[in-house]
């Protein structure tokens, strides 16, 4: 894991008697929205990965958010990265992450970005069609080939598998057609899609990848990449664990320990969901009386910025933004409508929404704003897009500039246990620390 430094962009490190709402009150000076983000819930969502998914190791979906503080910090936890196109494959590698830790996760590339891929030695990619492979063995011949197969996406609040994935009875065709093109294929990939409900879509999933691999001939497999759409917030909150049991028990059934298979995933949202909190200021007010009183309540950020996901993201479609300032148990609450900053009817955040009122310069929170916010804003209205400041606290801070670890070889010990001193001790003991004061830097946006 590699070390954090404070030289550029500085991290705010989160003292003792500190908290998040102590870092949210020094911002408020002006009425721009901004995000603050909590590093060590990003460290706590790892910790919980590693411990209910020992065999499969994350590549994060680099598209869910690319706030750099966000791609260092997983970069230090030895994570790998979901890349969608060449920019996002060059921000990683600038960031000092290694080719091999990269998969290039899309289906359809653009030519000039599969050449880019070949040139910096990214050779681990997706394919679900003949054009595609003809394309990749044109100008990167030497890559290693992953299918993705189309599974069942019905129980899922995203699909997918409408846009993605070769069907399973043209597999064996692709397959061979790989082989006549002299290219390798190393594995099989899949994604049930976001918001899935019943854990039953991955192991027929993993059973689906099982049928692949055991018709596959002249290809030594040796990798399975069980995609991404894992969440923790609100009704998926206890549904991860569920889906873990369930996923682990079908690994051990279809694809056993001794087979020596490589398993990974793509999360994104599960990583950075709860990490980003949003702060939004009121700029404007109106209140409506027609068949009864309404407040409409104007804010600086909206479904062209910050929240989007209101309009294309079914997993996080409901936003409940409260006041930041301390609201009392008898204050009333009055029906009300937010409204983003934007002269579009679309940008409406709230509504039949009650909550105490609220006066022009209040500011208003929202959690868990972290997944599909920052990475698809757009600039319409020409609107200030929210600032990204990044917090840490000084135990955390601590604990990751002590060496160049390597978290992902932490003991089944420890890896069920969330505790950071237990982290700590168990390191220690497997002499994973090393070059105590070497550092990296990371910016916060």
């Amino acid at each position: 894991m590699h070390g954090l430094s404070l030289e550029r962009n500085p991290i705010e490190i989160l003292e003792t008697g500190r908290s998040i709402s102590d870092i949210i009150d020094g911002k408020i000076r002006h009425e721009e929205p901004f995000y603050v983000v909590n590093l060590d819930n990003i460290l706590e969502r790892h910790l919980q990965w590693i411990s209910l998914l020992p065999r499969v190791k994350p590549f994060y979906a680099v598209k869910c958010n690319n706030t750099t503080a966000v791609l260092k910090m997983l970069s230090a936890l030895d994570t790998g990265f979901d890349c969608a196109s060449k920019a996002e494959i060059e921000l990683a590698l600038s960031l000092g992450v290694k080719p091999d830790d990269i998969i290039y996760a899309h289906t359809t590339k653009p030519l000039s970005h599969i050449r880019y891929a070949c040139a910096h030695r990214v050779n681990l990619m997706t394919f679900d069609n003949e054009e595609e492979l003809l394309k990749i063995s044109h100008v990167h011949p030497q890559a290693k080939l992953v299918i993705r197969i189309a599974v069942d996406d019905s129980k899922s609040m995203v699909r997918l598998s409408p846009k993605f994935g070769a069907r399973l009875p043209t597999v064996r065709q692709l397959l061979g057609r790989a082989i006549e093109l002299n290219l390798e294929v190393v594995g099989v990939s899949f994604h049930v899609g976001s918001g899935c409900t019943r854990s039953s879509a991955f192991r027929q999933a993993i059973e689906d990848a099982r049928r692949v691999f055991d018709s596959v001939l002249g290809f030594q497999m040796r990798l399975l990449d069980i995609g991404g759409g894992f969440s923790k917030i609100g009704d998926f909150q206890e549904k991860f664990k569920e889906f873990s049991e369930v996923i682990n028990g079908s690994l051990d059934e279809f694809f056993p320990p001794v087979s020596g298979l490589e398993v990974i995933a793509e999360p994104g949202r599960y990583y950075v969901e709860s990490a980003f909190t949003l702060a939004v200021n009121v700029i404007a007010k109106r209140v409506v009386v027609e068949d009864r009183r309404v407040m409409m309540y104007y804010i600086n950020d909206g479904v062209y910025g910050s929240m989007s996901c209101i309009t294309f993201d079914p997993a996080h479609s409901k936003l409940e933004p409260y006041p930041h300032r301390a609201v009392k148990k008898s204050e009333p609450r009055y029906c009300s409508v937010i409204w983003g900053p934007t002269c579009d009817s679309i940008d409406k955040i709230t509504e039949n929404y009650w909550i105490p009122e609220l006066y022009v310069g209040d500011w208003l929170l929202v959690d868990n704003m972290g997944a599909y916010t920052v990475s698809v804003t757009t600039d319409f209205n020409s609107f200030e897009k929210a600032h990204i400041y990044t917090v840490v606290t000084a135990e955390t801070w601590h604990s990751l500039n002590l060496s160049r670890m390597k978290m992902w070889h932490i003991s089944a010990c420890c890896a069920a246990c969330t505790s950071l001193g237990c982290l700590k001790n168990s390191l220690k003991s497997l002499q994973l620390i090393e070059d105590a004061a070497a550092s990296v830097l990371i910016g916060s946006s």
